[in-house]
Order: C-alpha cells, then sequence, then structure tokens
C-alpha cells in the first residue's frame, strides 16, 4: 500500500473512531483473565450463581464473588482489576467511555495505564462513590455492614463523593470513610504492600515489557497473554502475525472451547486456551501448509480495536451448526442489531479497502481448508457443551460448497447464558454481600432484562439477539422491586426504576442518566443511593481493624488504616465549577497551558 493509500486509511480510521452510534453495542468487555481459587459468576439477565469461566467477556449488569483466599483478575483494555478474597463486584456500566463497579464488600485493586479526556473510572460502595481521575494505582476496599469504605491511592488521584461532601485522595494518600447520610474520613498515607498489594504489582510488572504491545495495541483485550504462549513473526503477505505454542497436530481454531449467549452481542466464543481472548475477538486466522497464525491486523495508534464476539462465519444447509474462522481481509459482518459506522468500525483495521466492506464476500480461504471447519449438532451448540467432544466429522470437500449464512440460527438456553453446561458446584456469596446499597456519582444504566422474561421472544428471532426496539418494549415492562433513589445530601426520590440493590432481581431498572446537565453544579449531596435509604450512623464510629501488615487479606472485607500512622483531618470539598473542576475535587481546573494528559502515563513498548 503506498503513502497516499496509507494517510487516506488513518484519516478514515480517525474520522471513523471518532462516531459514536446510538444502539451499537460497546468496542470493549471485561475480560475474565486470571481465576485463582473458587470464583463465582452470575449474569445480569439470571437470578442463578455458575462458576466463572476464563475468558468470559463481562459486561454491565454482571456479578463476581470471590471465596476467601481466592483472586480474580478483569482486564478493560489496559486497564487491570483485581479482586482480592471475599469480595462482591458488579459491573455496574461499561461502555466506550464509563466503566463503573459496585463493591458491597472486600478488595479491588484498579490499574489504569492510560485514561483518555473522554473516560471516567469510577468505584461505588456501600456508603461513598470513588472517581479514579488519572492514570495510577489505586486500592478500595468496602465493608457494606458497617458502612466504612477505605481507599489508598498509591499513583494518580482520585475524588469521594457522598454524605453531601467531597474530597480528594492525592497520591500517596490513604482514607478511612465512614457514614452514609453524613460522611467523615481520616487521612493518612498509604499504607505498606501487603501481599494482596505484592500480587497485584507482580502482575504489573510482568505486563510492562510486554513485546506483543509492539505489534497489537494495550487496548486490545487479551495481548497480555500472547508473549507467554506464541511466538511472532513477519509475514510478507499479512505483516505480523502470531503462532500459539503447544498446540496439537489437527488443531484448528474455534475447535476448543464452547459458545454462550452475552447480550448485546448473542452467541459469543469461550476458548478453553489461557491466551484464547485476543485471537478469538479481533483479528483473522490463516493457515500455511497445515499450520495456523493469527492476524492481529494493522496496528493504528489511538485507534481502539473493536471486541467481537466471534470472528467466524457460519455454514447452513447441513442441519447443524457449522463454522469456521475467518481470513485476512475478510468482512465480518455483525448478526446483532448494529449501525453501519459499527460495521466499517469493526473491520476497518483488517480489510484495506473501505468500499468493499458492504459488498458481499463470494470466496472465503478457510471454508477450503482441512479441519478448519467445525460441525456439531444444535443441542450441544445452545448448551453451552465443550465443542471438541461434540464436533461431528464431515467428508472431505463437504463444506467447500456450503452457502455462508449470517447466523447459525439457534436459540439461546439458559445454560447459555450462564455460560457453563451441566451439574454446577458453587459457593454463591453470602445475603449479607448481596443486600448491601451501593452510593453512585453517575447513574448507571438500567440493569439487563430477564433472559427468562424474552426467552420466548429469543426463540422466534431464528438465533439473533432482539432489536432495540422490541427490547424496549420488555424493559420498559420490567417492574423495579426498589425504585427510590435517594440523593445523599437529603435530595427526594429522582423517580421509578431509579435503582436497585446489589444483587437483586434483573428486572430493577436504574435511571439512564442524571438530572444534572453536562457542566452544571454538582448538587448538595454529590451522588445517589440506589435501593434501600441508608440510616445515618450514630456519633461512636463502628469498628474497622486493619489486616495484618504483610499479609492478603483474604479474610477480612475491609482493612482500614494502620492505627500507627499519623492522621490527617481534611475539610470536605463542595465540587463547583463544571466537569474540569468536578476531576479537580472541588478545585480551580489546571492551567490550560498545561493540558492534563500530559502527566498521564503513555507508555508503548
Amino acid at each position: 500500500m503506498g503513502k497516499k493509500s496509507l494517510t487516506g486509511l488513518f484519516l478514515t480510521l480517525a474520522a471513523v473512531a471518532a462516531w459514536a452510534q446510538e444502539g451499537d453495542p460497546p468496542s470493549r468487555v471485561a475480560r475474565l483473565n486470571l481465576v485463582q481459587g473458587q470464583v463465582a459468576f452470575r449474569p445480569g439477565s439470571v437470578e442463578d450463581w455458575a462458576p466463572a469461566t476464563l475468558n468470559y467477556p463481562l459486561t454491565t449488569g454482571d456479578h463476581l464473588w470471590t471465596e476467601a483466599g481466592s483472586k480474580v483478575e478483569l482486564h478493560v483494555g489496559s486497564t487491570a482489576i483485581r479482586m482480592d478474597g471475599q469480595t462482591a463486584l458488579e459491573v455496574l456500566n461499561l461502555n466506550d467511555q464509563v466503566v463503573q463497579l459496585s463493591v458491597t464488600g472486600g478488595t479491588v485493586e484498579v490499574h489504569i495505564r492510560d485514561l483518555n479526556a473522554e473516560e471516567s473510572y469510577e468505584v461505588d460502595t456501600p456508603n461513598v462513590a470513588i472517581s479514579l481521575l488519572r492514570p495510577g494505582d489505586y486500592r478500595i476496599s468496602a465493608d457494606g455492614d458497617q458502612n466504612i469504605t477505605y481507599a489508598v491511592v498509591r499513583d494518580g488521584e482520585a475524588e469521594v463523593t457522598g454524605g453531601g461532601t467531597a474530597f480528594p485522595i492525592r497520591l500517596g494518600e490513604s482514607a478511612r470513610i465512614m457514614g452514609t447520610d453524613t460522611v467523615s474520613q481520616e487521612m493518612g498515607p498509604a499504607p505498606p504492600f501487603d501481599g494482596f498489594d505484592q500480587w497485584a504489582a507482580s502482575r504489573d510488572q510482568r505486563e510492562a515489557s510486554m513485546v506483543s504491545a509492539r505489534y497489537v495495541p494495550r487496548d486490545m483485550i487479551g495481548y497480555e497473554d500472547l508473549d507467554q504462549y506464541g511466538v511472532w513473526r513477519e509475514e510478507p503477505q499479512y505483516g505480523w502475525v502470531w503462532t500459539p505454542r503447544g498446540i496439537g497436530a489437527g488443531w484448528a481454531p474455534y475447535h476448543y472451547g464452547h459458545w454462550a449467549w452475552v447480550e448485546p452481542w448473542g452467541w459469543t466464543w469461550i476458548d478453553d486456551a489461557p491466551w484464547g481472548f485476543a485471537p478469538f475477538h479481533y483479528g483473522r486466522w490463516a493457515a500455511v501448509g497445515g499450520a495456523w497464525f493469527w492476524v492481529p491486523g494493522r496496528l493504528v495508534v489511538g485507534v481502539r480495536p473493536v471486541y467481537a464476539p466471534a470472528l467466524v462465519a457460519f455454514v447452513g444447509g447441513v442441519g447443524m451448526a457449522a463454522w469456521f474462522p475467518l481470513g485476512p481481509g475478510e468482512v465480518y459482518r455483525p448478526a446483532y442489531h448494529v449501525s453501519e459506522v459499527y460495521v466499517r468500525n469493526v473491520n476497518i483495521v483488517h480489510v484495506s479497502n473501505v468500499t468493499v466492506i458492504n459488498n458481499v464476500n463470494v470466496r472465503y480461504m478457510n471454508q477450503n481448508v482441512a479441519g478448519a471447519v467445525t460441525v456439531v449438532p444444535h443441542d450441544a451448540f445452545a448448551g453451552g457443551r465443550p465443542v471438541a467432544g461434540a464436533a461431528v466429522a464431515v467428508r472431505p470437500g463437504m463444506m467447500a460448497q456450503a452457502q455462508v449464512v449470517a447466523t447459525a440460527g439457534v436459540p439461546p438456553t439458559r445454560e447459555a447464558v450462564l455460560g457453563h453446561a451441566g451439574p454446577m458446584a458453587v459457593h454463591a456469596p453470602p445475603s449479607r454481600f448481596v443486600e448491601h446499597t451501593v452510593v453512585a456519582r453517575n447513574a448507571p444504566p438500567p440493569p439487563p432484562v430477564s433472559f427468562a422474561a424474552k426467552e420466548q421472544a429469543l426463540r422466534a428471532n431464528g438465533g439473533r439477539p432482539l432489536e432495540p426496539a422490541a427490547e424496549s418494549r420488555f424493559r420498559s415492562a420490567a417492574q423495579p422491586v426498589h425504585p427510590m433513589v435517594r440523593t445523599v445530601g437529603g435530595g427526594g426520590p429522582s423517580g421509578p426504576g431509579a435503582g436497585r440493590p446489589y444483587g437483586q432481581s434483573p428486572e430493577m431498572n436504574r435511571p439512564m442518566h442524571n438530572d444534572r446537565p453536562p457542566g452544571a453544579q454538582q448538587p448538595a449531596g454529590g451522588g445517589q443511593v440506589f435501593g434501600r435509604p441508608s440510616q445515618q450512623t450514630g456519633g461512636q464510629q463502628p469498628s474497622f481493624q486493619p489486616h495484618p501488615q504483610g499479609t492478603s487479606n483474604t479474610q477480612n472485607t475491609a482493612p482500614a488504616a494502620h492505627t500507627q500512622q499519623p492522621q490527617m483531618q481534611r475539610p470536605a470539598v463542595q465540587p463547583q465549577g463544571g466537569r474540569e473542576n468536578e476531576r479537580n475535587g472541588g478545585h480551580p481546573a489546571p492551567n490550560k497551558t498545561q493540558p492534563r494528559k500530559d502527566n498521564r502515563k503513555t507508555e508503548h513498548q
């Protein structure tokens, strides 16, 4: 491709990236990339818990619970989110601009490598909302039983909102925050690392030296496992490609794993391999001489890769579910509802000529490759059963002339939504973790509609997710159990369907947006309590003991600041003066001649 063509491509990429179409799914998810010990998962659209599955893509409404001694790591682009033992987490909101988490008990550590001006990170606890304002390392512990939150900023800056006040936590500081309707805070220095901090730091160091960041953007979810499990090489026809190590003879992409139903995308591939995320949700596969390699596409700095549920083409006319991986230069056409802009976004770094994106492919290179097409019975596909064990052998050449179709045409089952087939032994969180409400600075979107409520409609929809209009009708019919939203500073409800306690029925709704227009002054209270009103604490503060120094906090749900450390009292700051002042904890916006992004980490190996 010549210099002029490359320039045109980059301009097109920049223009496409700037567009966001209402109704399109998010371009990113949270990958469950590490599970240690007993971890339970609950999708937002069902009531039951199942064992957490490696490589499962989490999105708005999903829940995780870690038993004592367990740990979890999630990735949202280059951001790592880690959970210690006995931690209850919900993804309140996850889209292209927002990552909003609920922690009703336990401890999370968030490492933000990079933060765009349009992005926001928020961690909500039973008594405050914590906004993470800059790249850095943050540790947040919540004790919902005592309405206490403990936050540490080792690098970066955070702002705490709740109980009618807002105040910053700056680099090297910690805060112990107590109360609900009225909160008080004890400030101190960041404590020494314990076992959980050391584990998180070792994971960060591992990622900092990744060779794969030379060939794919760090926002490509799953890049962090490519170094360990494969090798890069340059192919004249495709550029830099990656080959997995240790795969046996006859291995083929999209064959060792299972299918799950993850909305709003629908049928989603969950691979068994520890490296099995990026190569199955981005890029294309090619085979030369019987050896497969992954082609990630062009590396374009500043353009976020668009997540896809499975980059395959389905084959019809065989009476079963059949598919094969898309090859380099081939267009992915989603079966879920999207705009033309979304189709361009998801294909643009793989298809050099944007004019062919809307054309129909007449020939697929992998359709004729021996072993590339996988065929399973419909019940195995729909039930989330392991594909390799259910695969059906087909005659050589049988699939070469088969018709390519938009979807497998299989309606989802409850097992597919849970992402797990067969008997499930799972330790669900204790009720005291699921009954606490949380305070939120920004109102999250409504939770997913119950799968049971729309299962019949999905069965009639040919294996596709419902159109936005049909989804809206189900959402309008849902009745929230706890419709009250209470402003921390004493304001009244914000309307029906505004919130729900953690873990309650998925039919309950949250508000779609704040009543406050952009740039307006934050109202007194600075946040909203979702669900039941919390009682104001009395004059005596509840006990909140620190975890033992140098040990991981797997038994206590929320460690406090070390008592031997000096405490600093800081008056609460009321945010005012629009978005910039809100991000600066109520202080004036920084000098415009020194943009905030200059202070951010921009590592790129």
